[in-house]
């Protein structure tokens, strides 16, 4: 039996700040009208109806504390009346990540480029974490033009400090911005490199570009069906057999891209929107186990079993870690 894997989630945008202003994008804030921090109650709301979910998906706005005008001056006074103990989205998203524990969830934090000691401070707090390459293409793309985090030698510099750390880790590659096939198979090697000296990738995603209202990229075409599934066809003969291959059951048709490889469709939540991408609503769970049959859904936690197994993650997490494990007999995937 071949199963496919995904993870139960609620999705939790701690700020839509950020310094970054890549063309595709219609998470970022472009004015303080519409910027937001999110406060701990509103966390607490969400986590006290958490359901059956095991991961806390913490997503953010890329170092909003320099973002351009005055919305890191917004980001900065809305952090101070959220609770947070300093002015630093890290330190506050450690916060969260920590009532998440309380609640029995698993966090994966995802908050763009971060340094080694940023990794270390949440490290003990989360169960894995993530940062998308998107592309070795990097800011040579127009999408990127305005947009210092998406420097890939910074993005795959990131990856590697998560591997020394021994982070269980997630990233992937944005297929549509204006990148080549090339472009696409040396970020693919990027990625089959740093795993070869760290062996901490769990799954690179493979995730379409959707064109967005109100981005610079709006009227440009999605790459159609056969780009997704050659590129993941490509992934499967590049990265090592244990890496798992995963498209977004929500952006893209997931049971041929499976039949090519790819084996896990990421998070799904019936609790809280795909933020990112609003428009495009997840599939709920009875619903994507018939799109996929005969392939069986199984669910997995946001650490690996190979992980749990090796030990990579902290005492602070590891009750949480052992209940699932208890209720189902089992290490998951």
């Amino acid at each position: 039996m071949v199963y496919i894997t995904f993870s139960r989630n609620i999705f939790i945008p701690v700020t839509n700040v950020c310094r970054n202003e890549c063309g595709y994008c219609a998470f970022r804030a472009r004015s303080c009208e519409d910027a937001y921090v999110i406060s701990k109650q509103e966390v607490l709301n969400v986590l006290q109806n958490k359901g059956a979910a095991t991961e806390a998906l913490f997503s953010a706005g890329e170092k909003p504390e320099l973002a351009y005008t005055d919305l890191a001056s917004f980001f900065k006074t809305r952090l101070s009346l959220s609770g947070a103990q300093s002015f630093s989205l890290v330190r506050y998203t450690k916060e969260l990540c920590r009532l998440a524990i309380k609640h029995g969830l698993l966090p994966h934090c995802n908050l763009g480029l971060l340094s080694r000691d940023e990794l270390m401070e949440l490290r003990d707090v989360n169960a894995s974490m993530g940062l998308m390459l998107e592309t070795t293409a990097g800011l040579r793309l127009e999408a990127h033009k305005r947009s210092p985090g998406k420097d890939p030698f910074l993005r795959v510099q990131m990856i590697e400090e998560a591997g020394k750390l021994e982070i269980p880790f997630t990233t992937g590659i944005l297929v549509g911005i204006g990148e080549d096939k090339e472009d696409r198979i040396r970020s693919l090697d990027a990625i089959e490199s740093l795993h070869e000296q760290y062996e901490h990738i769990q799954e690179v995603i493979i995730q379409p570009f959707v064109p967005k209202q109100s981005t610079t990229m709006c009227e440009v075409e999605q790459p159609g069906f056969e780009e997704m599934k050659e590129t993941v066809r490509i992934a499967r003969r590049i990265l090592h057999d244990e890496i798992a291959i995963q498209v977004p059951p929500n952006l893209t048709s997931p049971k041929e891209l499976i039949e090519l490889g790819a084996s896990d469709l990421g998070g799904i939540s019936e609790l809280t929107i795909d933020y990112i991408n609003p428009e495009s609503p997840w599939p709920r769970e009875r619903e994507l186990a018939s799109k996929i049959a005969p392939f069986e859904l199984r669910e997995r936690l946001p650490i690996y079993s190979r992980y749990i197994e090796k030990g990579w993650y902290s005492e602070e997490i590891r009750p949480v870690i052992e209940k699932f494990i208890k209720s189902t007999g089992s290490l998951y995937r």
